[in-house]
């Protein structure tokens, strides 16, 4: 009993030492470099970005995946360090990977609209995607605004496409993204006098809105960063999704005006009343192979939101599965390596021969 309290004892003062020993290491250490699997840039045109990964294998599967990131941050969610990326996993198990991200709208583009996201920067994507491989088959995988525009160009384009849609914690149901209603209500947010007036949605007020979705968040995960500067492990994954999760990019205004409006407070796509450019999305008519993947504790994207996209769907050929994890950790980090990633493998392998 008493050799057991001395040994915790000296856990305690080893790990309190360590602490202080690599808290200061870690104030003078530069932010981790993420997002180095070896790429081309084939495409950079106004906040669009289109990557084309090198293979990491001989043999790949005949269809083109394409990742079509959420327009509010930058895509190497996909690609943290090796070990911990969804880019390297699937090069590895053969799939030719190409990447939609972002930056950050420059004045110019304030009046980018929902259109030119969907359909001049995604449609032309693929273009470019298909035009590369020589394949008229692609199959597209968004996460979470970027499901959104991936279903939109599906709604639109039904008759050529896509070869196969995965989506991660997608909204369909904007009703029950309950914080982001309230804080956006129209008696109070007056969309257009932001827009008007700063033709941006400005990334801090964005990442302020993520954060009132856990208010204590922050501090509680810097108060377990400093309980466990000890582990080099936590310290490291802390860093990386740290980073990340601070790493907003402002919004394009007449796109943001149009989120706001069309999908916020008309939730249009629930409805299915959205058009783009004029025409309806129709995704009672989207008949390709179609999974829909959500977590289980998505504090952003409520279950309640997510899970009526599957019955928006036509097709018969469509899934969607819960797994344990979080918005981010759905995604990427440990659990993501042993669920969200074999699964999509799992799913897509057989469909991109």
């Amino acid at each position: 009993m008493v050799s057991a309290a001395l040994e915790s004892a000296q856990t305690v003062v080893e790990r309190t030492i360590q602490r202080n020993l690599k808290g200061l290491g870690y104030l003078a250490s530069p932010a981790p470099v993420l997002g180095t699997s070896t790429k081309d840039v084939i495409v950079s045109r106004g906040p669009m970005r289109l990557y084309h990964y090198h293979p990491l294998v001989d043999e790949v599967y005949r269809v083109p995946v394409l990742l079509v990131m959420a327009t509010t941050n930058r895509g190497y969610i996909f690609d943290m360090v090796p070990g911990q990326s969804m880019v390297e996993f699937l090069l590895l198990r053969g799939y030719d990977v190409f990447m939609l991200d972002w930056e950050a709208p420059r004045p110019e583009d304030r009046g980018l609209a929902m259109k030119d996201y969907v359909e001049d920067f995604l449609g032309g994507a693929i273009a470019e995607v298909q035009r590369t491989t020589g394949e008229p088959d692609v199959s597209l995988v968004g996460y979470c605004m970027g499901g959104v525009l991936s279903t939109l160009w599906s709604g639109l384009n039904h008759a050529k496409g896509p070869k196969n849609l995965a989506v991660f914690t997608t909204p369909a149901d904007f009703r029950q993204m309950t914080l982001f209603r309230a804080w956006s209500d129209p008696r109070y947010f007056d969309v257009d006098r932001l827009v008007d007036t700063l033709g941006m949605a400005p990334a801090d007020m964005l990442l302020t809105a993520f954060d009132m979705l856990r208010p204590a968040g922050r501090a509680s995960a810097n108060f377990a960063l400093l309980d466990n500067l000890w582990n080099d492990d936590f310290v490291k994954a802390h860093r990386m999704f740290d980073r990340w999760s601070n790493d907003m990019l402002p919004l394009a205004g007449e796109y943001f005006r149009e989120t706001v409006k069309q999908l916020t407070w008309e939730n249009r796509l629930l409805e299915g009343t959205m058009k783009i450019g004029g025409r309806p999305v129709e995704l009672d008519r989207i008949s390709c192979p179609f999974l829909h993947v959500t977590a289980e504790h998505d504090h952003i994207v409520t279950t309640e939101a997510s899970a009526p996209l599957i019955g928006l769907i036509g097709s018969t050929d469509k899934e969607q599965v819960v797994l344990k994890g979080g918005h981010v950790s759905l995604i990427a980090g440990p659990n993501a390596v042993k669920r969200m990633w074999p699964k999509l493998d799992s799913w897509l392998g057989a469909k991109s021969v």
